[in-house]
């Protein structure tokens, strides 16, 4: 179940070989003999990928559902005495990831040296069934029972500009004067324009955000608002360095924008496991201390 589970994972035979530090055709073998154990066909082949066949999907949720109930019992068995050890596949966004989860893995690791952390970053969350990750770092509390979202620190989406595109443009004091003014997208997916959600005092406002400059990378769209191409809607944590310094300015600080708190998102199997535990607590309190630290430091226009 474990081979099957994780050659499912890898996606070929030769990633899964890899993995387990064998051969390619030692790979193959093993799965022909569960194969003819079974008398079906769990998986379809081609010359680079694999997938699953209807019992191959069948094989795989018992098995998982198997092997995290095994894990859980042995987890709590050896309860407190339980080290950090083995596997710890964490994901996380593009910029967010590369900026702060990083540098936070390095710390874990020379704290915890029995661990292997491998660190995986993506546009969007993997799916569930994917089996694709044991702890990902995302903005939001997913909608999803399934999981367990542990809270990690509080962040806000705040508009702003540099100073020198406001003393050229002035500043816009209610959100319809975001039509005059030149705004920073940031894409997702096909999507040809983005949508900012105000809420001030009295009434909510939707606006599609439309500029001579767009792009689906939140690091390009802030090197563009330092520039002074616009004004630009970003999550506080990848711009706090920004407004502390003054190189960027808050507008609009009466009006609130959707939630981007930060959590850790793991599967409820992985409660138990103490490398999960002891990772996400090292997030938690890394977060903590750096939004004391940051608190009061924006600088509104």
């Amino acid at each position: 179940m474990a081979f099957f589970s994780l050659l499912a994972r890898a996606g070929s035979l030769s990633a899964a070989a890899r993995e387990l530090g064998v051969t390619t055709p030692a790979v193959s073998k093993r799965l022909a003999h569960m194969e003819s154990r079974l008398g079906v066909p769990l998986l379809h082949r081609t010359t680079r990928r694999i997938g699953l066949t209807h019992e191959g999907e069948i094989y795989l949720d018992h098995a998982r559902r198997i092997l995290a109930d095994i894990d859980g019992m042995e987890r709590m068995v050896r309860g407190a005495l339980d080290a950090p050890q083995g596997l710890l596949r964490v994901n996380a966004t593009l910029g967010f990831g590369r900026s702060h989860i990083a540098p936070l893995i390095s710390s874990f690791a020379k704290l915890h040296p029995a661990v292997q952390v491998q660190l995986q970053l993506t546009v969007h969350p993997p799916p569930l069934t994917d089996d694709a990750f044991d702890v990902c770092v995302r903005f939001g509390e997913p909608p999803d029972a399934r999981v367990i979202a542990h809270p990690i620190a509080p962040n806000r989406r705040l508009l702003c500009a540099s100073p020198a595109y406001l003393a050229r443009q002035g500043a816009p004091q209610t959100p319809e004067d975001l039509a005059h003014h030149q705004c920073i997208s940031i894409r997702q997916g096909d999507e040809a324009y983005g949508i900012w959600r105000l809420a001030s005092a009295k009434h909510t406002t939707l606006f599609k955000v439309r500029g001579p400059l767009s792009t689906n990378d939140g690091e390009i769209a802030v090197s563009w608002a330092l520039a002074g191409h616009g004004i630009v809607l970003r999550a506080e944590w990848d711009i706090a360095r920004y407004l502390r310094s003054g190189r960027l300015v808050q507008v609009l600080a009466h009006c609130s924008t959707p939630s981007a708190d930060i959590y850790a998102i793991y599967p409820q199997r992985h409660q138990v496991s103490a490398r999960v535990r002891s990772f996400v607590t090292h997030l938690a309190t890394h977060f903590g201390k750096s939004a004391t630290r940051s608190a009061g430091l924006v600088r509104n226009w």
